[in-house]
Protein backbone atom coordinates (compact mmCIF):
# COMPACT_ATOMS: atom_id res chain seq x y z
CA UNK A 1 0.00 0.00 0.00
CA UNK A 2 1.25 3.45 -1.06
CA UNK A 3 1.97 5.81 2.25
CA UNK A 4 -1.63 7.82 2.96
CA UNK A 5 -2.09 11.09 3.97
CA UNK A 6 -4.75 10.96 6.17
CA UNK A 7 -4.82 14.79 7.12
CA UNK A 8 -4.97 15.88 3.12
CA UNK A 9 -7.76 13.65 2.35
CA UNK A 10 -9.88 14.52 5.17
CA UNK A 11 -9.61 17.84 4.48
CA UNK A 12 -10.75 16.96 0.53
CA UNK A 13 -13.68 14.97 2.11
CA UNK A 14 -15.03 17.24 4.45
CA UNK A 15 -13.94 20.73 1.90
CA UNK A 16 -16.68 23.11 1.77
CA UNK A 17 -16.87 26.66 -0.06
CA UNK A 18 -17.73 29.20 1.74
CA UNK A 19 -20.94 31.70 0.38
CA UNK A 20 -18.65 34.62 -0.44
CA UNK A 21 -21.28 36.78 0.90
CA UNK A 22 -20.12 35.43 4.45
CA UNK A 23 -17.07 36.75 3.82
CA UNK A 24 -15.73 39.55 5.51
CA UNK A 25 -12.49 41.46 7.00
CA UNK A 26 -9.23 40.49 7.58
CA UNK A 27 -8.36 39.12 4.51
CA UNK A 28 -4.80 37.08 3.55
CA UNK A 29 -2.12 39.57 3.64
CA UNK A 30 0.53 40.00 0.98
CA UNK A 31 2.49 36.91 2.32
CA UNK A 32 -0.08 34.91 2.58
CA UNK A 33 -1.88 35.35 -0.41
CA UNK A 34 1.55 34.59 -2.26
CA UNK A 35 1.99 31.33 -0.74
CA UNK A 36 -2.09 30.49 -1.54
CA UNK A 37 -1.14 31.85 -5.30
CA UNK A 38 2.13 29.21 -5.25
CA UNK A 39 0.11 26.65 -4.28
CA UNK A 40 -2.45 27.12 -6.76
CA UNK A 41 -0.03 27.35 -9.85
CA UNK A 42 0.96 23.83 -8.72
CA UNK A 43 -1.78 22.39 -10.97
CA UNK A 44 -2.02 20.73 -13.90
CA UNK A 45 -0.55 22.43 -16.97
CA UNK A 46 -0.25 19.92 -20.07
CA UNK A 47 3.18 21.45 -22.02
CA UNK A 48 3.65 23.99 -19.42
CA UNK A 49 1.92 26.56 -21.03
CA UNK A 50 0.60 28.37 -18.08
CA UNK A 51 -2.74 29.16 -19.80
CA UNK A 52 -3.48 31.42 -17.03
CA UNK A 53 -2.67 34.45 -14.49
CA UNK A 54 -3.89 35.70 -11.46
CA UNK A 55 -5.50 39.36 -10.99
CA UNK A 56 -5.56 40.42 -7.34
CA UNK A 57 -8.38 42.70 -6.54
CA UNK A 58 -8.95 44.53 -3.12
CA UNK A 59 -9.01 48.26 -1.48
CA UNK A 60 -10.70 50.57 -4.21
CA UNK A 61 -10.57 48.08 -7.30
CA UNK A 62 -13.57 46.26 -5.38
CA UNK A 63 -16.02 49.41 -5.13
CA UNK A 64 -14.76 50.50 -8.74
CA UNK A 65 -15.59 47.17 -10.15
CA UNK A 66 -19.28 47.12 -8.13
CA UNK A 67 -19.82 50.17 -9.40
CA UNK A 68 -18.76 49.18 -12.72
CA UNK A 69 -21.12 46.39 -12.79
CA UNK A 70 -24.50 48.40 -12.28
CA UNK A 71 -23.25 50.44 -15.25
CA UNK A 72 -22.60 47.67 -17.37
CA UNK A 73 -25.71 45.28 -16.60
CA UNK A 74 -27.72 48.73 -17.10
CA UNK A 75 -26.04 49.22 -21.00
CA UNK A 76 -26.49 45.87 -21.37
CA UNK A 77 -30.11 46.25 -20.20
CA UNK A 78 -30.29 43.34 -17.85
CA UNK A 79 -32.38 43.24 -15.13
CA UNK A 80 -31.97 45.54 -12.31
CA UNK A 81 -31.57 42.47 -9.74
CA UNK A 82 -28.53 41.03 -11.59
CA UNK A 83 -26.79 44.67 -11.61
CA UNK A 84 -27.39 44.43 -7.79
CA UNK A 85 -26.29 41.00 -7.31
CA UNK A 86 -22.86 41.77 -9.81
CA UNK A 87 -22.31 44.70 -7.53
CA UNK A 88 -22.49 42.69 -4.42
CA UNK A 89 -20.29 40.19 -5.52
CA UNK A 90 -17.30 43.10 -5.84
CA UNK A 91 -18.60 45.61 -3.21
CA UNK A 92 -18.89 42.84 -0.37
CA UNK A 93 -15.97 40.85 -0.91
CA UNK A 94 -12.78 41.76 1.29
CA UNK A 95 -9.86 39.89 -1.40
CA UNK A 96 -10.76 38.67 -5.16
CA UNK A 97 -8.14 37.22 -6.96
CA UNK A 98 -9.77 36.55 -10.56
CA UNK A 99 -8.07 33.82 -12.92
CA UNK A 100 -7.85 34.49 -16.46
CA UNK A 101 -7.52 31.32 -18.48
CA UNK A 102 -5.24 32.63 -21.21
CA UNK A 103 -5.28 30.75 -24.39
CA UNK A 104 -1.93 30.29 -25.62
CA UNK A 105 -0.79 29.07 -29.21
CA UNK A 106 0.24 25.30 -28.84
CA UNK A 107 0.59 22.54 -32.08
CA UNK A 108 0.47 20.33 -28.91
CA UNK A 109 -1.96 21.47 -26.66
CA UNK A 110 -5.66 21.98 -26.99
CA UNK A 111 -7.86 24.80 -26.07
CA UNK A 112 -9.78 22.65 -24.01
CA UNK A 113 -6.79 21.24 -22.05
CA UNK A 114 -5.60 24.86 -21.34
CA UNK A 115 -9.75 26.36 -20.47
CA UNK A 116 -9.35 22.11 -17.89
CA UNK A 117 -5.87 23.81 -16.90
CA UNK A 118 -7.57 27.08 -15.68
CA UNK A 119 -10.27 25.15 -13.75
CA UNK A 120 -8.11 23.53 -12.15
CA UNK A 121 -6.23 26.61 -10.70
CA UNK A 122 -9.54 27.63 -9.39
CA UNK A 123 -10.15 24.69 -7.66
CA UNK A 124 -6.66 24.28 -6.38
CA UNK A 125 -6.66 28.49 -5.28
CA UNK A 126 -10.36 27.71 -3.57
CA UNK A 127 -8.89 24.91 -1.55
CA UNK A 128 -5.63 26.57 -0.69
CA UNK A 129 -7.43 29.21 0.93
CA UNK A 130 -9.69 27.12 2.99
CA UNK A 131 -6.57 24.79 3.80
CA UNK A 132 -5.04 27.78 4.83
CA UNK A 133 -8.03 28.60 7.06
CA UNK A 134 -9.50 31.44 5.26
CA UNK A 135 -13.45 30.92 3.98
CA UNK A 136 -13.26 31.40 0.19
CA UNK A 137 -15.84 31.12 -2.76
CA UNK A 138 -15.43 30.08 -6.53
CA UNK A 139 -17.80 32.50 -8.34
CA UNK A 140 -18.39 33.84 -11.87
CA UNK A 141 -21.91 35.38 -12.92
CA UNK A 142 -22.90 37.46 -16.15
CA UNK A 143 -19.90 39.56 -15.12
CA UNK A 144 -17.19 37.48 -15.50
CA UNK A 145 -18.58 36.18 -19.10
CA UNK A 146 -19.29 39.73 -20.98
CA UNK A 147 -16.76 41.03 -23.05
CA UNK A 148 -17.06 44.59 -22.48
CA UNK A 149 -16.64 44.27 -18.20
CA UNK A 150 -13.68 42.18 -18.57
CA UNK A 151 -12.33 44.51 -21.29
CA UNK A 152 -13.10 47.55 -20.25
CA UNK A 153 -12.38 47.39 -16.16
CA UNK A 154 -10.32 44.25 -15.60
CA UNK A 155 -7.76 44.92 -18.92
CA UNK A 156 -7.87 41.47 -20.62
CA UNK A 157 -6.91 40.76 -24.31
CA UNK A 158 -9.04 39.31 -26.91
CA UNK A 159 -7.29 35.68 -26.13
CA UNK A 160 -8.61 36.08 -22.41
CA UNK A 161 -11.29 35.34 -20.04
CA UNK A 162 -12.28 34.87 -16.43
CA UNK A 163 -12.47 31.42 -15.23
CA UNK A 164 -13.41 32.33 -11.56
CA UNK A 165 -13.50 35.08 -9.28
CA UNK A 166 -12.57 33.33 -6.02
CA UNK A 167 -13.13 35.43 -2.96
CA UNK A 168 -11.05 35.02 0.32
CA UNK A 169 -12.01 36.59 3.26
CA UNK A 170 -12.99 35.55 7.21
CA UNK A 171 -15.76 33.85 7.23
CA UNK A 172 -18.65 35.26 9.86
CA UNK A 173 -20.45 31.89 10.52
CA UNK A 174 -20.20 28.43 8.74
CA UNK A 175 -22.58 27.31 6.66
CA UNK A 176 -24.38 24.04 7.11
CA UNK A 177 -23.26 21.80 4.46
CA UNK A 178 -25.06 20.70 1.53
CA UNK A 179 -26.53 17.14 0.07
CA UNK A 180 -23.23 15.75 -1.92
CA UNK A 181 -23.83 13.30 -4.95
CA UNK A 182 -23.93 9.65 -4.35
CA UNK A 183 -21.18 7.66 -5.71
CA UNK A 184 -23.02 5.13 -6.85
CA UNK A 185 -25.74 6.85 -8.86
CA UNK A 186 -22.71 8.53 -10.64
CA UNK A 187 -19.72 5.97 -10.88
CA UNK A 188 -19.65 2.94 -13.46
CA UNK A 189 -17.02 0.56 -13.01
CA UNK A 190 -15.57 -1.58 -16.24
CA UNK A 191 -12.88 -4.36 -16.03
CA UNK A 192 -13.31 -6.08 -19.28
Amino acid sequence: MPPRNDAALDFLLTRRSRPAKLLEAPAPDDDQLREILTAAARSPDHGKLEPWRFVVLRGAALPRLAEAAVERAAALDLDPEQGIKARAQFADSPLCVAVVEVQRESAKIPPIEQTYSAGAVCLALLNASLAAGWGANWLTGWAAHDRGFVAGYLGLEANERIAGFIHIGTERSAPPDRPRPDIDAITEWIEA
